[in-house]
């Protein structure tokens, strides 16, 4: 179906191609006001060669009704609209006076006050016929009262004549050549829509989607285009729209309609009308008179692609899925050698069997040393492979969170001191009552005073807060170290994902922020970072694990 119109084609808002340009001087104006100016000079020498000689006052009279058209003739396109709405207001003033110097309105000069309406019709194509007639109307009542007052006698009856003659020959000119080139012009301006609208069916016909215009009660007013491949019932003018999908997807389509009607647009894919292979995608926009404009459009690349990433996501999903329970599964497998190693590291530490040499003993606390090291890394990978495999479960327990918090600050004291940093708790005064998974909360404060160590220099401080907080357990550690680059900052908290220079990447897996964020959302919480690079990081992990007996603002003082 071809460019098949029922209600009209819609507006056009194409442009046509940049025209030639054209002369410097408007042509038609330039004639229009040269034959204005030779009637006038023929007319004069006529006169005279009959005998009738014209008076000063005559002359002068025909000198004034020809100086508009003698500014005509240097009438430029490039003056617009504005220079000639002044000619023709100009025109009104030059032919009052030429006819109240020959007589008012009764003289013979009188029918040049219709003037300026020729000069509109000429000059403006007709687009300022309304100023013309206002104008000419103004010098009607100009001339009239003018020569009340005044009482300018006429000329004498030859001569009137004769000048009357003359200004009725230049008025029907002027308005005939002004409808003439009226007319061409608006010949002009019809061929130029014409190609206009050539062109939009053009554009219509060719375009890779069919447009339908949609009556607000489902019947189709215009079809443009081709109908889309695959699709047995053809949209036609007076059909209905929900005669192109199956039956069964026909209540879909009937609401998408109603839903461009009310919210102004709408999407739908369906299966075309006794072609259950097919797979048509329809958009559909309100437009500004209440009804509707689809684009049809073959729907089976588009679904063929979706069902291609859907598949590619399903199965990164699995192979990922696949990686975290295998990991998971191994838990025993790799803690049960590396107790062993432990366990008899620290027999031979401890010397329980009898006397070793010092360098041994040293080995021997190197080995548990290292034990204890990649045991915390393989807790780490095990944590998060099972939080990814969703077979991580919180153990859930009434606690003290003071406790757990204190805890990890007497076991991370020695490492600090080491470190040249100052470690200090501020924990409330009374007890922060939760309901939490303690090893997972003990898990959270040690990544953090980890990492905060990791990046603090000697003579730093990492300050470790707990408190209540907007009915919610708030964990904060904030330290003065490097700070963390906008970059990075984006890319912490997902797995594996490090800040920092080489050094200090290889000091750990990646593991520690992306593990506390995991157990903050696996207790309903969430986890933010706010640092700049050389003013250190603060890292707030909020829980809504308190219980309800413990909800009471309080302020946070030095503990530890």
């Amino acid at each position: 179906m071809r460019n098949t119109v029922a209600d009209g084609l819609p507006t056009d808002r194409t442009t046509e191609p940049a025209a030639k340009p054209r002369p410097v001087r408007d042509r038609e104006a330039v004639w229009w006001s040269a034959g204005w100016l030779g009637v006038i000079v023929l007319g004069a020498v006529g006169v005279a060669v009959a005998g009738l000689a014209p008076t000063e006052r005559a002359l002068t009279a025909l000198a004034v009704g020809a100086a508009p058209a003698l500014v005509g003739l240097f009438l430029k396109q490039s003056h617009g609209a504005g220079a000639r709405g002044a000619l023709i207001l100009g025109w009104g003033l030059c032919t009052a006076l030429a006819a109240l110097m020959t007589g008012g309105v009764a003289g013979p000069l009188a029918v040049w006050l219709l003037a300026p309406m020729a000069a509109a019709v000429a000059l403006s194509r007709g687009r300022g016929l309304a100023l013309g007639a206002a104008t000419s109307l103004v010098a009607v009542g100009l001339a009239a009262l003018a020569g009340r007052n005044l009482q300018i006698p006429p000329p004498e009856p030859d001569l009137a004549f004769g000048i009357s003659t003359i200004a009725l020959i230049a008025v029907v000119l002027a308005f005939g050549a002004g409808l003439v080139a009226l007319q061409k012009q608006a010949a002009l301006d019809a061929r130029s829509r014409d190609r206009q609208e050539a062109r939009l069916r053009q554009a219509l016909d060719e375009q890779p989607h069919q447009l339908l215009g949609v009556h607000p009660e489902g019947r189709v007013t215009a079809v443009w285009g081709l109908s889309p491949p695959g699709l047995t019932t053809k949209a036609t003018p007076g059909g209905s729209l929900f005669d192109l999908a199956s039956p069964e997807d026909r209540p879909r389509l009937i609401e998408a309609l109603k839903q461009t009607l009310a919210e102004g647009a709408a999407e739908i894919a369906f299966i075309p009308d006794a072609a259950p292979e097919g797979w048509l995608a329809l958009s559909l926009r309100r437009t500004w008179d209440g009804r509707a404009v689809g684009a049809l459009r073959d729907g089976r690349p588009e679904r063929a692609r979706m069902a291609g990433l859907e598949q590619a996501k399903a199965d990164a999903e699995a192979q990922n899925a696949g990686k975290s329970r295998f990991l998971a599964n191994m838990s025993h497998e790799l803690r049960t050698p590396l107790n062993a190693i432990m366990g008899f590291s620290d027999i031979m530490k401890q010397r329980l069997f009898g006397p070793l040499s010092d360098r041994y003993a040293e080995y021997a606390e190197l080995i548990h040393d290292s034990g204890t090291h990649l045991l915390e890394l393989i807790n780490d990978v095990l944590d998060m492979s099972k939080i990814e495999a969703e077979r991580f479960e919180l153990s859930r327990e009434e606690f003290d969170a003071r406790d757990a918090v204190s805890g990890v600050l007497r076991l991370m004291r020695g490492q600090a001191d080491r470190a040249g940093v100052q470690l200090r708790g501020l924990l409330p005064k009374d007890g922060l009552d939760v309901v939490a998974d303690r090893r997972a909360l003990k898990q959270i404060v040690l990544n953090l005073i980890s990492n905060a160590l990791k990046f603090t220099p000697n003579g730093g401080s990492v300050t470790v807060t707990a408190r209540e907080e907007d009915d919610a357990l708030e964990v904060i550690v904030a330290d003065t170290g490097v700070g963390i680059s906008r970059e990075d900052l984006a890319r912490l908290g997902r797995p594996y994902e490090q800040a920092g220079d080489a050094g200090q990447r290889a000091a750990g897996t990646g593991l520690g922020l992306s593990l506390v964020r995991a157990f903050a959302e696996l207790h309903g919480g969430r986890m933010t970072i706010e640092s700049r690079l050389g003013d250190g990081t603060t890292v707030i992990v909020r829980m809504p694990v308190l219980l309800e007996s413990a909800v009471v603002e309080r302020e946070p003082e030095p503990a530890l």
